[in-house]
């Protein structure tokens, strides 16, 4: 599978315009990069309470058909990514205490990439039942998003038209 490319300058960068320049990668990269997409999901993703996470989860996955419906592969893509950050971020909550996965600074060729990057995993604090609910609640809609057999159809083609 092609890797994300980071080298893209994506603040000056309209992959609604360009989606031959995006590449799934894997897991959650580039969901805090990718225009427009980013601005467009952002203000919705929130995973404080589980109250919030539905409201935001069904938002996004809303967002996550709508682009669907316009054959927007990249949005659809983007829209999934921000479902399966929510689960991932909420899992963290839950599992460390204010947030904190690893020790100690990551390195400045690894920002904005997923990973540890080397950096041991702190130990985990007891599971905060709030964050473990709201990570449910994103799971749910995630897996839903995967699950999608028009998503799994234009991602595809979009991988055999463009790596």
């Amino acid at each position: 599978m092609p890797k994300f490319d980071y080298s893209l300058d994506y603040a000056h960068l309209d992959l609604r315009a360009h989606p031959e320049l995006y590449r799934v990668g894997v897991g959650e990269q580039g969901v805090l990069l990718v225009q427009p997409y980013k601005g467009e999901l952002l203000p919705h993703w929130r995973f404080a309470t589980p109250e919030l996470a539905r409201q935001s989860s069904e938002t996004i996955y809303r967002m996550f058909l709508a682009y669907l419906e316009a054959g927007d592969f990249v949005g659809a893509d983007m829209a999934r990514k921000f479902l399966q950050m929510g689960y991932t971020r909420s899992r963290r909550y839950a599992n460390h205490k204010g947030g904190k996965k690893y020790d100690g600074p990551v390195p400045e060729d690894k920002k904005g990439r997923s990973g540890a990057h080397g950096r041991p995993e702190l130990p985990r604090s007891p599971e905060d039942p709030v964050k473990a609910e709201s990570a449910r609640i994103f799971k749910a809609k995630w897996e839903e998003a995967e699950a999608n057999e028009e998503y799994a159809r234009l991602k595809k083609e979009h991988k055999a038209r463009y790596g």
